[in-house]
């Protein structure tokens, strides 16, 4: 990895925190409705919580690292950890005024209050009395700690705790607040006009006497303490510089902590018992609010049933011709079929696996699993072709982050019933999204590729925008084919022309077309780079991009989180326009476009232009050889580059500033303009 420039790269954990930003701009925005607003309160609170698990416990060990391991890389791991502590703090301030002065207020306007333990009436007090003894003490597992003697003290992983300090200095008591048996909220009925809500955790803040009754308390405060997530050194360095980083690590304790959200009204003597009571450094302690965990918004009850307090039902669109599709082969071999979630039903895909496993003529299905769902359609139909004699081979990722388990699970349960079941390779990741069926008709055996942007999740697939073609093309089939090849261990590489893969060929081949770019640029004929992706973090890209806009390539980027190239800066950057959007769903789609002199080529697939995804994962881009599918996957380009009203500008300076939208122009939410685009297109 090269040595970073500050002017010329931004580190990619400073500039995911603008993203996050972003985030909670949404939970400011009175575009959207009160509930939605809450749930990105609860999105930016288990984003931080994974960025401080897996990003921050990262740079926290980098400092173990040798130091002439770091001086090589650049790496300033003890100042990127303060600065992402300042930018955090500001967040989190920013966070409690949006929940306390908006969302608290807004909530009483619609008829339901939140209820603080001091607030309760004789009745409700009887209420939270009763609900303690009979649902939730016998889930409490209460602590009292002698600080006086030397005491080891072990807390859970995101678990919500009560730190409880008594009129005996040498004590404390630590209580779990057991969310995931009993839930966050409790709703208090009432004979009011209101809708009470409680926390769980005011319930037992009230209760807390009944736990300790021989002592007496002087102060209650809410603590979380983030452990590490497994470091994943190959996203990030390779070869033998990733080995000496590991070695450097190999006395490092898997799950140790990170960070320690507390109560920041808790008196400093009492910060420091804790914190030497868990063995923390003062940059690991981050001070909050009265609550922690956030992320328990998803589920916050809305006992009023109002739908104007929620986003407005968008119906899954028809898709003009596999809506109507008795035969899914016989469609798709005469013409590519594009798919575009959450717009359109996974059921289409859920459906052509379903044909293909009942199908008799069907000899073989191949699929690369990155994030298996729970059980599914997709996972029962690959159990009944099975059933069925057909020959199944999954690729299941055994080191997809957090879902490692699950992955493994489904796995074991693929060769149970006979799959060919081959996990990835040591530091190489099979993140490419792709499916392909090989059918005999007649003489011959045919072949249909799935090839798309987002995983084989239902679940992700109605919130996350993805892009998926059925395709029946001969030449895209068969180097699919191969790569399949490659992956069962039977070819070494894929030798594909018109397919970009990585690690093999996806690097070369994009820069051969952004070269291509320059030269145009340079002999005065028409150049330009389009694309849209999640993040943008490979030095060679990023020093490729510089090289085009010096050129006089004209390139415009809609990139949803961070990127550490520094758009708008004279004779570097300054032909180079970047904006985000971050809207009701999650933006996951990958397109790229080359003027290539006015003879457009454009691709799209799974990966991304950071390092991991061109060197070290297998990544599929695939070319849109269909006119009629390249020309709609253009104009949903057109219209998200053209949003003036979820678009962020990322600008040098990191402002997150809206897109302005010019007097009398159009207001253009793309995520809403897309639908109707779709909606115009496959109906009419």
């Amino acid at each position: 990895m090269k040595q970073q420039n500050e002017d010329r790269f931004r580190h990619r954990d400073l500039n995911w925190l603008s993203f996050n930003e972003r985030v909670l701009q949404e939970a400011e925005d009175d575009l959207n409705p009160l509930y939605e607003r809450i749930k990105f309160l609860a999105i930016f609170s288990s984003n931080l919580d994974e960025y401080f698990r897996v990003r921050v416990s990262q740079l926290r060990q980098m400092k173990r690292v040798k130091k002439s391991i770091r001086k090589s890389l650049a790496l300033r791991p003890t100042r990127i950890t303060k600065q992402i502590i300042e930018k955090v703090k500001e967040q989190q301030n920013r966070f409690g005024e949006i929940y306390n002065g908006r969302i608290i207020p807004e909530l009483a306007k619609n008829g339901i209050k939140i209820l603080e333990a001091n607030n309760y009436n004789e009745d409700q007090q009887k209420f939270v009395s009763s609900f303690f003894n009979n649902k939730v003490e016998e889930f409490i597992k209460p602590i009292l700690l002698d600080t006086s003697k030397e005491n080891e003290l072990f807390l859970e992983n995101s678990v919500l705790y009560f730190l409880i300090t008594f009129e005996d200095k040498n004590k404390l008591g630590i209580v779990n607040i057991p969310v995931e048996a009993c839930g966050r909220f409790v709703p208090i009925e009432d004979d009011s006009s209101f809708h009470y809500i409680t926390y769980l955790d005011e319930i037992i803040r009230h209760e807390a006497y009944k736990l300790f009754p021989t002592e007496h308390i002087t102060g209650i405060f809410e603590i979380k303490l983030s452990r590490d997530a497994e470091l994943y050194i190959d996203d990030i360095y390779e070869g033998v510089l990733a080995e000496k980083i590991y070695e450097s690590l190999k006395q490092r304790t898997d799950g140790q902590p990170t960070r320690l959200l507390y109560d920041a009204g808790m008196p400093k003597p009492i910060q420091k018992r804790i914190r030497r009571l868990l063995k923390l450094g003062k940059v690991d302690m981050m001070p909050g609010g009265k609550y922690h965990n956030f992320k328990d918004f998803f589920s916050f009850p809305d006992p009023t049933e109002n739908k104007k307090l929620h986003y407005e039902d968008l119906k899954p669109l028809p898709h003009k011709v596999l809506d109507k599709s008795k035969d899914y082969f016989k469609d798709i071999s005469e013409k590519d079929q594009a798919l575009h979630f959450p717009y359109m039903s996974f059921n289409y895909l859920e459906n052509f696996l379903e044909q293909a496993a009942t199908d008799k003529d069907v000899t073989e299905i191949m699929i690369s699993l990155y994030r298996v769902a729970d059980e599914s359609d997709l996972t029962s139909s690959l159990l009944k072709a099975l059933e069925n004699g057909k020959k199944v081979t999954v690729f299941v990722e055994a080191k997809a982050r957090f879902d490692e388990e699950n992955n493994i699970i489904w796995g074991r349960k693929f060769e149970e019933k006979g799959a060919n079941v081959i996990y990835s390779y040591p530091k190489v990741k099979v993140h490419s999204k792709i499916m392909l069926i090989c059918r005999n008709e007649g003489d011959t055996s045919q072949r249909y590729a799935y090839i798309g942007t987002g995983n084989f999740n239902s679940e992700t697939a109605s919130i996350y925008c993805d892009h998926a073609v059925f395709s029946a093309n001969k030449v895209i089939t068969k180097e699919l084919h191969r790569l399949f090849r490659v992956l069962e261990g039977e070819l070494i590489i894929p030798r594909e022309k018109n397919l970009l893969i990585s690690p093999f060929s996806t690097r070369q081949e994009f820069v051969k077309l952004i070269y291509n770019e320059i030269e145009n640029a340079m002999a005065g004929k028409p150049a330009k780079i389009t694309a849209k992706m999640n993040s943008l973090e490979d030095e060679e890209m990023v020093e490729l991009l510089y090289k085009a806009s010096n050129a006089g390539v004209e390139i415009r980027l809609l990139i949803r989180g961070f990127t550490c190239l520094i758009p708008g800066i004279k004779g570097m950057s300054e032909n180079i326009y970047i904006t985000s959007v971050v809207d009701r769903f999650l933006e996951h789609g990958r397109i790229y476009i080359f003027e290539n002199d006015g003879d457009e080529l454009m691709f799209f697939g799974s990966a991304d232009w950071m390092n991991r995804n061109l060197d070290r994962r297998i990544e599929v881009i695939s070319p849109v050889l269909d006119e009629d599918i390249k020309k709609e996957f253009k104009e949903i380009l057109e219209i998200q580059l053209n949003d003036n009203v979820k678009a962020r500008i990322q600008d040098k300076d990191e402002s997150n500033m809206y897109v302005e939208r010019k007097k009398g122009e159009k207001a253009i939410r793309s995520q809403y303009e897309i639908y109707n685009y779709l909606k115009e297109k496959h109906t009419s």
